[in-house]
């Protein structure tokens, strides 16, 4: 029998020291696992509402054409996003989630050796994709949880490609002011793209929140060059089964990202879905203000059990629970999965994605029982 290879050292470096991104425990396996029924996970940051009307029923409509490929330019998807944006549809580029966006831009424009700059406690795709590339990770510490942006501007070279900014970010949900993140724009070279992750941006439309200074970029597009932002309907349209998301950016962006898109990457029912749920605006509103109301109640019990958590204008919180790991262990024995961040450089953290008023009921009194053991 032919000896088996060492496929592990035939692949490209970057990959060979790479670890796969670790998505949030599903729960049957949870259920299977422990032996456990009933379940509540507050792990992923899903709209616990899941999809409207809307979104469903086209979903529906559309099922008896699943033998033909889907519009691989996502022509209505993308006229769509071009009136809501007030963009040319040249300037849009779609992905099976936005995380496939953040891949594209990679792929296209880093290459080894090249630098691609974000922050601590920022999203795990980031050095997933730079590193897969064979490029160099430059993480510039975190200030508050959030983004240093004076830091982050200090740190670009001549070999600087990228930079990725959440705003609102993931795990912390820390966000950026407009000014800030004008002079902070102002301040980077021309030839360096920034990206902002905008995949929590409806979730911070509330007006309590514009009036911390949260803001989008989205209008920015047309006076800045080198500036993409990515959307995704994963979160606040409640399609993340559906993996169906979105970048904005110069024509001669969209241009190159669109030569390293695979063919047909978005599927056909996530085309007219997010088609959709773009103008299911009641949906929306309806889970903003289940999100909003969610963040009061599980906030009012921390402070009520004298827990830190980080203040956040996302779906998701961060809350300081000492020996995370144990009561993240003693939560899924509870039924309730959450989200640990150790691996974000945060180990005494949980994160928790808001649920519906008797989900986070739930947590909290779980959650209560297993400090006070």
């Amino acid at each position: 029998m032919m000896a088996k290879p060492d496929f592990k050292s035939l692949a490209v470096a970057g990959v060979r020291s790479l670890q796969p991104y670790q998505p949030g425990k599903p729960l049957d396996e949870l259920e299977r696992e422990y032996g456990i029924r009933n379940a509540v996970k507050l792990a992923s940051n899903e709209n616990p509402l899941g999809p409207g009307e809307k979104a469903l029923a086209a979903i529906e409509q559309h099922l008896t054409d699943l033998s033909r490929y889907p519009d691989g330019n996502g022509f209505a998807l993308k006229k769509a996003l071009a009136k809501k944006h007030a963009v040319e549809l040249d300037q849009l580029t779609l992905g099976n989630g936005s995380n496939d966006i953040l891949e594209f831009l990679a792929r296209a424009f880093v290459a080894p050796g090249d630098e691609v700059i974000f922050s601590e406690h920022a999203f795990a795709v980031y050095p997933i994709v730079t590193q897969a590339v064979g490029g160099r990770a430059v993480v510039v510490p975190a200030k508050n949880h959030g983004y240093d942006l004076d830091a982050i501007a200090a740190a670009v070279s001549d070999r600087t490609r990228l930079i990725f900014i959440a705003n609102p970010n993931n795990p912390t949900g820390t966000w950026l002011t407009e000014k800030a993140l004008r002079d902070f724009l102002a301040s980077i070279p021309p030839q360096v793209l920034v990206v902002l992750d905008e995949a929590y941006y409806e979730y911070a439309i509330d007006p309590a929140i514009r009036a911390c200074g949260y803001t989008s970029v989205m209008d920015w597009i047309n006076t800045c060059p080198n500036l993409v932002v990515t959307r995704t309907f994963s979160k606040a349209y409640g399609l993340a089964g559906l993996r169906v998301g979105y970048g904005v950016s110069h024509a001669d962006v969209a241009d190159i990202l669109n030569r390293v898109r695979q063919p047909f990457n978005t599927n056909s029912l996530a085309l007219v879905a997010a088609e959709a749920a773009l103008g299911d605006e009641t949906h929306l509103q309806h889970s903003v203000k289940l999100n909003a109301e969610g963040m009061q109640m599980l906030t009012r019990a921390f402070d009520e059990l004298g827990l830190e958590y980080i203040p956040s204008v996302a779906n998701f919180i961060c809350v300081k629970v000492g020996d995370a790991a144990a009561v993240y262990e003693a939560l899924l024995r509870a039924a309730m999965i959450v989200r640990p961040v150790a691996n974000y450089g945060l180990p005494e953290y949980l994160r928790i994605t808001i649920g519906r008023a008797d989900e986070n009921a739930r947590f909290l009194g779980a959650l209560k029982k297993i400090l006070s053991a």
